[in-house]
């Protein structure tokens, strides 16, 4: 007892972000009802595994010691003691079993979170596409195999994601650096914009740091590209205007942040961006 106790800790980790605070839907009524339960699961799950990395009370050591821990739960090696944190992982793993969903879905994941609990530094665009691999596509692709899709579109899935991810990034620079002492943005490009993390403490984005914005955003743009073709892999009405939705949520977001600047105040989707992902998941309707 006394080593579990120490492995969880006393206090919860949670951030208070939920799904309000996401660029989309989560397990929306686009969904089926009958998974629309795993789909919460799964979420329950990621929240809290990123809590625990974002986490401003836990040391590194305490929360790669917590995020071990939900993995043990996850794979059915720990029992899991009467904790949210513990018992999402033990409800993922039944819904992962029912499902037969793969478990690298979930154990990805904590790839990407140990990386935020050690304090890693993103030196180009592939280490930051690297952490997306593990922090966002499996996200995608647990949605893929738990609806029974077609595997050959975890490509363009796996580009959603990761501009979602991205955009993620950069609506949040400022708090990321300031609460979390976290920078996502590559240094080779804020080096060569002549840029550097201190000027994400400023009130407004410098002509410097606009450009390495700007870099990523056209980046962005590049994976938007690719994710267009996602609704038309998809046999399920249901999934296929999600993804509809989703994919028009993340090109209205890119918009916004050229035209916005997110240091002056957190750059969100709208109302309007809201409608036009409604008539994108419409069209796809047949």
């Amino acid at each position: 007892m006394t080593e579990t106790v120490s492995v969880w800790g006393k206090a919860d980790a949670s951030s208070g972000k939920g799904a309000s605070d996401e660029n989309f839907p989560v397990g929306s009524f686009l969904l089926s009802k009958e998974l629309r339960p795993h789909v919460h699961a799964y979420y329950a799950y990621a929240r809290t595994v990123d809590d625990i990395a974002d986490s401003e009370t836990l040391s590194p050591k305490d929360k790669l010691a917590r995020l071990n821990a939900m993995e043990e739960v996850l794979l059915g090696t720990r029992e899991p003691i009467n904790r949210p944190d513990a018992m999402s992982a033990a409800t993922l793993r039944t819904t992962l079993l029912q499902t037969g969903v793969p478990f690298e879905t979930a154990t990805d994941l904590l790839v990407a979170f140990r990386d935020d609990s050690r304090g890693t530094d993103y030196k180009n665009w592939q280490d930051l596409l690297h952490y997306c691999k593990y922090s966002a596509n499996p996200v995608g692709r647990f949605l893929i195999d738990l609806h029974k899709e077609t595997p050959a579109s975890y490509a363009a899935s796996d580009a959603l994601c990761t501009s979602l991810q991205v955009l993620n990034h950069l609506q949040d620079c400022q708090k990321d650096l300031r609460i979390l002492k976290r920078c996502y943005l590559p240094t080779d490009m804020l080096k060569l914009a002549g840029a550097s993390e201190s000027d994400l403490e400023d009130g407004r984005t410098p002509p410097r740091l606009r450009r390495v914005f700007n870099n990523l955003l056209d980046a962005v743009d590049d994976l938007n590209k690719q994710a267009t073709t996602l609704p038309a892999y998809m046999k399920s009405r249901r999934f296929r205007m999600e993804c509809a939705a989703i994919v028009e949520l993340a090109h209205r977001l890119t918009l916004r942040l050229r035209r916005q600047d997110p240091l002056a105040g957190r750059v969100a989707l709208t109302k309007t961006d809201a409608t036009h992902a409604a008539l994108a998941a419409l069209r796809v309707w047949s």
